[in-house]
């Protein structure tokens, strides 16, 4: 069973970065960010293509040199998802990516030095239809805000962030998106709280240098969670000190949660205890490793006893509830079958795959195309 958000985002004026729709009606989007050296073409595609395959809508690259910015355009070439160029004070990187086929320029203007620069920028993206994303950061705001407030603050963030807006004002320029960030979860919250207000463009989210997999993505979800669930958001990363694909893999987990993404599998699954008739744990370790693949739309329920178990998997597309000799296998919310602990991770990948190609053929059938179905287990 599938829920609609009860959350009403936020409106804003939509952008397009290459072919993902950023802000409006569109679909909260998921980045994250390359960690491998932007000169080394190859190993920079490869991670690239893992986050494709994770279902990444947008990867950020930084080109810190020109380079870079060269390495930048080989890249570009090979793979499908929208580049967002990484680029601070140099202008000319910007102009040289430009020509390279960049889809969206994170830039701040106010770093970039005098107005003919500025406008040698705007000028470019305005004429090439890139937009740009201004990148506010509580560790890196210009030295008289350090001064004046003492220390990041809200109010920080958002006297940094207008004076870049303004500058795209003057330029007529408005084709933008705006980050927020700081390492501190109610800095983070209270500065996205008081800009949302005071501009229409799509706003970027994300807790900067948020930290390692495990406490970077609570820190993340609690901050992120609480502004999603307020309708604010438009697209988001999750900076963790982890392999990037884990930040998008978080990133869906959280739209998931919220009812705000339904890409891929939705597992309820009980934390296990006395009462489970076979291994939960290491059922589900099983289950999220071997069905990686799948980015259907799907509600399955593991449950390892019959106190929660049919009620679980009665609103579910497979569902599951341990049972003793045997466990019972649900589809569609109704009993379908008996299956004992040797083969419950097969038999459950089994059934989720089909129930994906049949709710995949039935997708395919309401759009007027030609059904392929594909069954039973991956070659």
């Amino acid at each position: 069973m599938h829920f609609e958000s009860p959350i009403k985002r936020r409106k804003s004026r939509q952008i397009m970065v290459g072919d993902v729709a950023v802000g409006g009606d569109a679909p909260i989007s998921v980045q994250s960010m390359t960690n491998t050296d932007t000169l080394d073409v190859a190993a920079t595609v490869g991670q690239i293509k893992a986050l494709q395959d994770t279902g990444v809508d947008i990867v950020r690259v930084s080109v810190p040199t020109m380079d870079a910015a060269i390495a930048f355009g080989k890249i570009k070439k090979q793979v499908e998802v929208p580049l967002v160029a990484d680029i601070h004070f140099d202008y000319k990187i910007a102009l040289a990516v430009a020509e390279q086929g960049v889809d969206c320029l994170r830039i701040n203007p106010g770093n970039i030095g005098r107005d003919d620069r500025v406008r040698a920028v705007v000028d470019c993206a305005r004429d090439k239809g890139i937009p740009i994303r201004i990148g506010v950061n509580g560790g890196s705001l210009e030295k008289d805000l350090q001064k004046k407030y003492g220390e990041p603050t809200p109010e920080a963030l958002i006297e940094s962030a207008m004076r870049h807006i303004d500058l795209l004002d003057k330029l007529d320029f408005q084709e933008f998106k705006l980050s927020l960030k700081a390492s501190n979860v109610f800095m983070t919250v209270a500065a996205y709280r008081l800009i949302a207000d005071q501009i229409d463009q799509p706003l970027h989210l994300g807790v900067t240098e948020a930290g390692g997999f495990r406490s970077g993505t609570v820190k993340s979800s609690v901050a992120l969670g609480a502004l999603l669930m307020e309708g604010i958001g438009d697209t988001l990363r999750i900076s963790l000190a982890a392999d990037p694909v884990q930040e998008v893999k978080v990133g869906f987990d959280i739209l998931k949660s919220l009812s705000l993404r339904t890409k891929g599998i939705n597992f309820i699954a009980c934390p296990s205890c006395s009462r489970q008739n076979f291994d939960v744990v290491k059922t589900m370790n099983s289950l999220e490793s071997r069905l990686e693949d799948i980015v259907t739309p799907i509600d399955v329920a593991v449950i390892g006893c019959v106190v929660n178990g049919p009620g679980e998997a009665k609103v579910a597309d497979i569902g599951l509830a341990g049972g003793s000799p045997n466990n019972l296998i649900y589809r569609d919310g109704k009993p379908s079958h008996k299956v004992k602990n040797e083969q419950l991770v097969d038999e459950l990948e089994r059934q989720i795959r089909e129930k994906a190609a049949e709710i995949d053929a039935a997708a395919e059938m309401e759009e007027g195309k030609s059904p392929k179905i594909t069954v039973g287990m991956p070659s």
